[in-house]
């Protein structure tokens, strides 16, 4: 009796050939398929204005807004440099750490301070959505994240952190009489 283990289809040499047949059959339609997969989205993406750089194209719609942001209350900085990358700039980016972001394409595009927010990796995941708001030009946003970025407004996006201790912002201590 042998020791070693005979895996299911390997001990007869007709069905060890069918199983590797098989296997090799299956192997090739996966890799056919990822491959195939991988070039369409390559294709379809190739004119996404929030994942192409915009170093070669002609932008005729361009766009600034300002943003404040706020988290747990205390104002944040918007860095300089945002959408600039290894020699690739993004169409949508900032240049300076004022606030001011800038919305270039070839088109005019439906960009939205969410789109913004996604370039520069905030952490929205972080954030209780339903405890924060955006501002446009002082009032509140129906649309919160989706309200689309307009030339010469100015968004205040206040996020409040699913970490963050609201009783610390309280003083319980009685009033001085």
């Amino acid at each position: 009796m042998s020791l070693a283990m005979i895996w299911p289809g390997m001990g007869d040499p007709t069905k060890r050939k069918k199983t590797l047949r098989f296997l090799a059959i299956t192997a090739v339609i996966a890799i056919s398929v990822g491959v195939a997969s991988s070039l369409i989205q390559g294709q379809l993406s190739s004119n996404d204005p929030l994942k192409v750089c915009i170093n070669d194209k002609d932008t005729q719609f361009v766009i600034s807004a300002t943003l404040e942001l706020y988290v747990d209350g205390n104002e944040a900085d918007v860095p300089a440099n945002i959408g600039f990358e290894d020699g690739c700039q993004k169409s949508l980016y900032t240049i300076t750490g004022d606030g001011t972001i800038y919305a270039e394409w070839t088109e005019e595009y439906p960009f939205e301070i969410g789109h913004f927010l996604w370039s520069w990796d905030f952490p929205i995941k972080d954030m209780e959505l339903d405890k924060s708001r955006v501002l446009v030009n002082g009032k509140e946003s129906p649309h919160f994240i989706n309200e689309l970025l307009v030339d010469g407004y100015h968004y205040r996006a206040e996020f409040t952190s699913k970490d963050y201790d609201a009783s610390k912002d309280a003083d319980f201590m009685p009033p001085d009489l």
